[in-house]
């Protein structure tokens, strides 16, 4: 793995996938599993259980700290903006880039994500190749380009 990443080598990189759609998740995850950087995805299925996985509660009690958080914007029992919010506002978890994909188009939504401080916001294309290769566009830039923040023993340093 490249050390100009600021990421220990040979750790992979480990991403919170927060998505209730089953197809997406597995579309989202095999374009991953593709990348040139080594990686660990984690999937949650909606909003509360995002937020408990980042604060180690209930089930995630040994969740790592992510280096990546792709958050879908509609999700059952705590919408994206509540969950990028908390994220936000949480001095533990803040500087964790917070990467906004999904369905959604309208202006409203993305004026909101950036008004949260998400790091970027990407729509999900509709025909499977632009979603696999907007997948990888996340992969190239983040993973290789970006600086993400240093880590200490897995986690995040805050």
């Amino acid at each position: 793995m490249n050390n100009d990443n600021n990421h220990q080598e040979g750790k992979p990189i480990i991403i919170l996938l927060v998505e209730d759609n089953p197809g997406d998740v597995r579309l989202t995850t095999e374009a991953l599993k593709d990348c040139k950087v080594a990686n660990k995805v984690f999937v949650v299925i909606d909003g509360e259980e995002a937020i408990q996985f980042l604060r180690r509660k209930g089930k995630h009690l040994e969740a790592p700290k992510p280096d990546l958080i792709l958050l879908d914007w509609n999700l059952p029992k705590k919408n994206g903006s509540e969950v990028l919010a908390e994220i936000k506002t949480d001095e533990g978890l803040k500087r964790i880039p917070v990467i906004v994909l999904t369905t959604s188009r309208a202006s409203q939504d993305i004026l909101k994500a950036y008004g949260l401080h998400a790091n970027c916001y990407i729509s999900k294309p509709v025909d499977l190749n632009q979603f696999l290769g907007a997948v990888n566009t996340i992969e190239d830039f983040w993973f290789t380009i970006v600086k993400l923040p240093p880590t200490k023993n897995g986690s995040a340093l805050v």
